[in-house]
């Protein structure tokens, strides 16, 4: 896009991560924004810190991206309240411990609903919107877990994949209409979040430890701040950027596994249990 400022962002997951960090930094550049969460206390608290440090407008809308009517309704106010809204970024997710044998179908169509159909029904519901303004962008996040895929992630990547490729066709798709709406997919490497603090498990996992280990090896290898996230994607937005990797691990497992397809976990495993290593015996 030629410009951030003098923009309207509707920014989902906005009352926390990634979102909250997004949603600041893009008022600070200059962007009015209408942010989207659950979480209503932690939404008006996102507002209130934009509020210190920006004077752009921000409106706040309650939803649950699991919820089509909800999306649909999400998007009529935004464009209400936003006329030139051109930046729709579709950021919600969430996370799911557990192997396939130990998570229920229900919980992956859960996880579904959220981190992918949540992505899809938003573009769709702006798609008509963002179509009337010069020029527009769609951001979707998807994951390194969308680029490389470990155990223990099955229902998370399976998601993250499937945000990975639609985003790329329909990318394909715009670009061959001569669509004024560009399209960037998104792929986190550690970003020190509280995902997987929040995240479910799966009702066939019966040691606690388990959990307990999942997060402290996310703690320890998260080394990207949301801020950083951020920045990040609001560069990859203003140079159209159609992939966005962030932070140096995932660009390290990016071209591990171009280079090594069928065996990159097994060089990944290692690297892991050393840098968990690492970090345990610093405390």
């Amino acid at each position: 896009m030629t410009a951030i400022s003098g923009s309207s962002a509707a920014v989902t997951g906005g009352a926390s991560g990634i979102g909250r960090a997004l949603a600041q930094e893009l008022a600070l550049r200059g962007c009015d924004l209408a942010i989207a969460d659950r979480d209503e206390a932690g939404l008006q608290a996102a507002a209130a810190e934009i509020a210190k440090v920006s004077r752009r407008k921000v409106t706040v809308h309650r939803l649950d991206v699991s919820e089509p009517g909800q999306i649909t309704d999400f998007a009529q106010a935004a464009g209400a309240a936003h006329p030139g809204l051109n930046i729709v970024v579709n950021n919600a997710g969430v996370a799911l411990l557990g192997q396939f044998g130990e998570i229920e179908q229900a919980q992956m169509e859960w996880l579904f609903n959220i981190n992918f159909w949540g992505v899809v029904h938003g573009t769709r519901a702006f798609l008509p919107l963002l179509s009337r303004q010069r020029e527009a962008h769609i951001v979707n996040i998807s994951s390194i877990f969308g680029i490389v895929a470990p155990p223990g992630q099955s229902a998370y990547c399976a998601a993250k994949f499937a945000v990975r490729g639609f985003s790329e066709s329909l990318r394909h798709e715009l670009a061959v209409a001569g669509s004024p709406i560009k399209l960037s997919v998104v792929h986190p490497g550690g970003v020190a979040t509280n995902i997987a603090r929040n995240s479910r498990t799966g009702t066939g996992v019966t040691d606690n430890a388990r959990r307990v280990q999942s997060i402290e090896r996310f703690d320890a290898l998260a080394r990207t701040t949301p801020t950083a996230a951020a920045q990040r994607i609001i560069t990859g937005i203003e140079k159209n950027q159609p992939r966005i990797l962030i932070g140096n691990d995932a660009r390290f497992m990016d071209l591990l596994q171009r280079f090594r397809p069928g065996t990159y976990w097994k060089v990944l495993q290692r690297q892991i249990e050393k840098a968990t290593a690492k970090v345990a015996g610093a405390k």
